[in-house]
């Protein structure tokens, strides 16, 4: 049965999952908020959705100044047509003003990768936050590409089903992010329920 063997690998993942690796995460989000950074959120397609829902997040539990381009189509979708996709992140960290007291937060399933043309608007915008002395973080899945090969703190989602890399990546972009904004050295504002 489909829904039994789904969930027997969502448990596999959070059993192999790299607690080690959000707890680092956990601290250079509080180094972030003591020095008064910004947290940029960058993800395409469900990860889009999943910054955008992150964003709120982190703002409104853990008093963390966050953004995401993703939240104003109308830029968004005017620096793809005039400058192109590739873009489109890089160029608006740097309408930002991102220096090196914020970060990048990439939410991504494959972490980019240029030779293989996915997601290459999140490897020209690492380049652009490693240019400016910015923080890599991410929650990324399969090998976690080029976010994990130049991120600070970054969670790659164990491969437990290759059919369901993707389900199961965005998924856990949602429990990590929760389990952070949950964490006791973060949360400030408790939720309602």
């Amino acid at each position: 049965m489909h829904t039994k063997k789904y969930f027997e690998e969502v448990n596999k993942v959070a059993s192999l999952i790299d607690v080690n690796a959000i707890e680092k995460l956990a601290s250079e989000l509080v180094a972030l908020r003591q020095r008064e950074g910004r947290l940029f959120l960058l993800g395409v397609g469900g990860s889009a959705a999943n910054c955008s829902h992150a964003v709120n997040d982190f703002r409104k539990l853990c008093g963390i100044e966050a953004y995401t381009p993703v939240d104003n189509v109308s830029e968004l979708t005017a620096r793809t047509n005039d400058e192109g996709w590739d873009t489109v992140f890089a160029a608006w960290l740097r309408t930002s003003k991102a220096n090196e007291n914020d970060a990048v937060f990439v939410f991504s399933v494959g972490g980019g990768n240029v030779e293989k043309n996915v997601s290459a608007n999140l490897v020209y915008a690492l380049k652009e936050a490693k240019s400016r002395g910015m923080k890599v973080f991410g929650v990324v899945g399969r090998d976690g590409g080029y976010t994990k090969q130049v991120g600070d703190a970054v969670v790659v989602i164990p491969t437990v089903e290759q059919s369901r890399i993707t389900p199961h990546t965005e998924a856990f972009h949602a429990v990590v992010w929760h389990c952070l904004v949950s964490h006791p050295d973060l949360q400030q504002i408790a939720t309602k329920w």
